[in-house]
């Protein structure tokens, strides 16, 4: 009989019931067992509808980890609160799912590695879009070195009007920042796996708060409250990694731009290029000529990430209980998760002081 693994839900929020609860509910191997939310209520609406038929609820996350029980741990609340909660979890001899990004900080995110190397426990960060069909056939092109030596890049996370009006998104001490913070990590980590690089040497990065004090402003989700508004609206980055490699980073949530592009990148390498602006696009020079060929994502899935017909949260749970399970690195390593916190932090920082921030050695 396959053992079904435990599993408890820190944060019933928007994260847990669009992605998280959804697809662990279709895992056979999977019992949700604990909900856990400053709210009260949200935490019984969640057990309600995915928890199995003991499932308790907590307002406490230190509750929920003393159950021996409970194998899994999902955190899913605000930045500021990741480090501690997915530290005290895996020092509670829990396995850990983070919601992206892996913390506020970098110095959290290394305390989380650290964390993770010492008990010994799987730590894993929801950068979810590596697990798109047109994602993982691109990493399989790159590992197999179809395009060469990658050495410039776009990481594209822009935004013409789609401003999160609700929760703690546009509250700097929650979470640390604005759209850099929550979707630029996405199109940077999206990026970072598909060079395979992650030894970042220097930083420039600018951010913006042009559009933010804007009243009633066009928005997908209405109008936002400048008041409100402490994060930046938009900002950008170039980093330059140790062996040469450029990337540029964009990210925005209120841009007047018609390039809108989110969770996605683009590719220049020796021998061929690639893109994700309008399907997934091979671009490169043969017998003399230039050509372009778009990648036909319906025909199939990939060989190694089976189940073409899973949407790519649902790919990302799969994939994660796989690796407890069969006890190998997962998909999204801490590591790499850590990396791409510095660099946001560097981006910041550079921002701040108009000087680029070096991180060698760091």
């Amino acid at each position: 009989m396959t053992h079904k693994y435990r599993i408890g839900i820190i944060g019933c929020g928007g994260i847990a019931n669009g992605k998280h609860l959804p697809s662990l509910a279709k895992l056979p191997n999977v019992e949700i067992a604990a909900f856990c939310d400053l709210i009260p209520e949200r935490a019984e609406q969640a057990q309600s509808k995915y928890g199995s038929d003991d499932a308790k609820t907590y307002t406490d996350y230190r509750e929920l980890l003393s159950d021996s029980s409970i194998e899994i741990v999902h955190v899913c609340t605000p930045n500021d609160s990741h480090a501690d909660i997915s530290i005290a979890a895996l020092e509670a001899g829990k396995h850990v799912m983070c919601e992206k990004p892996m913390a506020k900080t970098a110095a959290d995110a290394k305390r989380m590695l650290d964390a993770a190397e010492r008990t010994g426990k799987k730590l894993t960060i929801g950068y979810n879009n590596r697990f798109r069909p047109d994602s993982l056939h691109l990493k399989q092109i790159c590992e197999a070195g179809e395009l060469g030596d990658i050495y410039y890049a776009k990481a594209h996370a822009i935004r013409r009007r789609a401003v999160p009006t609700w929760g703690v998104f546009l509250d700097e001490e929650k979470q640390g920042g604005g759209p850099l913070i929550d979707i630029g990590t996405h199109a940077l980590d999206l990026t970072l796996w598909m060079l395979d690089n992650y030894s970042p040497k220097m930083v420039l990065g600018t951010a913006y708060h042009k559009l933010s004090q804007r009243e009633n402003a066009a928005n997908a989700w209405g109008p936002w409250d400048p008041a409100a508004f402490t994060v930046e609206d938009s900002a950008f980055g170039m980093i330059v990694m140790e062996n040469g490699a450029t990337i540029m980073l964009e990210s925005s949530w209120a841009l007047n731009s018609l390039e809108v592009d989110e969770a996605k990148c683009t590719l220049s390498g020796t021998e061929g290029g690639a893109d994700m602006k309008d399907g997934l696009r091979i671009n490169g020079e043969s017998h003399g000529r230039l050509y372009v060929s778009e990648v036909d994502l319906k025909s199939g899935g990939v060989a190694f990430y089976s189940g073409a017909s899973e949407e790519a949260p649902d790919v990302e749970m799969r994939m994660w209980l796989e690796a407890i399970e069969q006890d190998k690195e997962p998909v999204v390593t801490p590591k790499q998760a850590y990396v791409v916190s510095q660099i946001l932090e560097a981006i910041y920082e550079s921002a701040k002081t108009g000087q680029a921030v070096y991180l060698s050695g760091r």
